[in-house]
């Protein structure tokens, strides 16, 4: 068994992560980060749920750039094709599960 505590979890690097564990085709992971990621479209499912401290989650639908506030238990499902990028506020902890090798 493994017991993590998100709240003291660092990396060396923003969005540096701690690979949880692979499922069937799906990673999940820990991330930390002090920096905003950048503009991207996953080509599959992801699910990101913030553990500690806040993410500015900014996604474009019809042309329109919309931003979501993230705090710790709120959760991000980004389908297929949802362009998106998460600005931390200002540090965060997030949980991450998506397919295997996506950006």
């Amino acid at each position: 068994m493994l017991f993590l505590d998100a709240s003291s979890f660092t990396a060396d690097r923003p969005w540096g992560a701690f690979d949880i564990t692979e499922l069937d085709h799906a990673t999940v992971r820990l991330h930390w980060t002090d920096e905003p990621y950048v503009w991207h479209v996953n080509d599959g499912p992801e699910v990101f749920a913030v553990m500690d401290g806040a993410v500015d989650m900014h996604y474009r639908r019809d042309g329109r750039e919309h931003v979501e506030r993230l705090t710790p238990g709120r959760i991000c499902y980004a389908e297929p094709g949802d362009e998106h990028v998460a600005h931390p506020a200002p540090m965060a902890r997030i949980l991450v599960i998506e397919r295997k090798g996506s950006i």
